[in-house]
Parts: structure tokens; sequence; C-alpha cells
């Protein structure tokens, strides 16, 4: 799957910012094993859904992706693993690591 994702950053139309970092994590852990299909979530998604609310304003994105790191904490799933490592590479947050 890396080698995928590497193919895909440059020249293609899919470049991204969230995929060099993609790339960065599947090269620190290229399956992932350390890490647990789980997104910590710091508040800040949850108090602009809050806010969002109280103000009658609709964020369907912000909110599903709130409720997909509510979701991580259900199973350990491949997918959650790739958001944790986002998550942790993009913004530094805690990532959960599986027990030896």
């Amino acid at each position: 799957m890396r080698e995928v994702f590497r193919s895909w950053q440059d020249g293609t139309v899919i470049r991204s910012w969230l995929l060099d970092l993609a790339v960065n994590a599947l090269d620190d852990d290229e399956h992932l094993r350390k890490l647990r299909g789980y997104a910590e979530d710091s508040g800040e998604g949850r108090w602009t859904v809050e806010a969002a609310i109280d103000n009658a304003v609709p964020l369907p994105a912000i909110t599903a992706s709130l409720f997909a790191r509510f979701a991580s904490r259900q199973e350990d799933s491949p997918q959650m693993k790739m958001v944790a490592a986002l998550r942790n590479q993009f913004g530094g947050h805690a990532v959960e690591t599986k027990k030896a």
C-alpha cells in the first residue's frame, strides 16, 4: 500500500499534503502494526459541533469526522489506524500504541 501511495505523490491529480503524511506514517510503520485504530478526540471538533448546534449551522463534514473518532473506539480497524496516523502526522495528536 505504501508504494501505491508513494506512486501518487508525483505527477498525478491526487497529490496532496495528506497523501504525503500518509506515506510518512507508512514509512515509520509500513503496516501500522504499532498503532491501534483509535483516534483521540482533542475537543476542538466537539466544541465546533456544539457551537454549530447552538447556532443552527450545518457542519456535516466536521460532525461526521467527530463521530468517526467515536466509532474508532469500538473496534481496531485498518481505516482508523490510518486516521490516527494522519492526525498524529499533521497535528501531533496523541496515538495509542498496541501493548507488546
